[in-house]
């Protein structure tokens, strides 16, 4: 689910997802439900063209499946994690564009996506130039007038995640990483409780590609 444009970034990731379950890590949702709230709240429908950043394991590909997308790319650093995603979903995968890429050196198309979807991802980025990086891959790739949807760890979230220091945003703070071509649309707290049963502050942030 989870990148970072350092060179062992995905040995670190191949290694996480080849040695633990999806639902024995620390992110797993059954049910992405607060992202799913939001993409409905966007307008999200079987049009929308939609990357899921990050995406790895993660549920939420088989919903938005369900809510019959025909536009939806998933990428993550992991080839792994997206193999569990393939697996899971059976035949259905091939109704999905599968990226196996490090999101600070992608090469996504301009204006390709309407939605830009990304939990967990962005607050790995602990370095300037990867977080620059990112956030150029996302203006390139969005639509003018596309949405951003980050859910990152808040400030009152852990420092730490999966051996690795995190950053930590508000979305006034996220806003201001995002810069000038993206305006801050809406915001939500959330609290992620982990298979273990630990308890993690999320900030979910919706930018509005300008």
């Amino acid at each position: 689910m989870h990148q970072s444009g350092d060179t062992n970034a995905k040995a670190h990731w191949e290694s996480v997802y080849g040695t633990k379950a999806p639902g024995e890590l620390s992110w797993y949702q059954p049910k992405p439900r607060q992202s799913l709230e939001l993409l409905d709240q966007l307008g999200v429908g079987p049009s929308t063209a939609i990357i899921d950043v990050g995406g790895g394991a993660s549920t939420l590909v088989d919903a938005l499946l369900d809510r019959h997308l025909a536009k939806i790319t998933v990428l993550d650093i992991s080839g792994t994690a997206l193999e569990h995603a393939r697996a899971r979903l059976g035949q259905r995968n091939t109704a999905v564009v599968w990226i196996e890429a490090d999101i600070t050196c992608a090469h996504l198309d301009e204006g390709a996506y309407d939605v830009w979807h990304d939990r967990a991802v962005f607050h790995f980025l602990t370095g300037d130039e990867d977080r620059r990086r990112y956030v150029a891959a996302a203006s390139r790739a969005l639509r003018s007038g596309g949405a951003a949807l980050i859910a990152t760890f808040s400030p009152q979230g852990p420092t730490r995640c999966s051996g690795l220091d995190v950053m930590r945003y508000d979305s006034e703070r996220l806003a201001r990483e995002f810069g000038s071509e993206f305006v801050l649309e809406r915001s939500l707290d959330d609290v992620h409780h982990t298979p273990s049963g630990a308890a993690q502050a999320f900030t979910y942030t919706v930018l509005r590609r300008q």
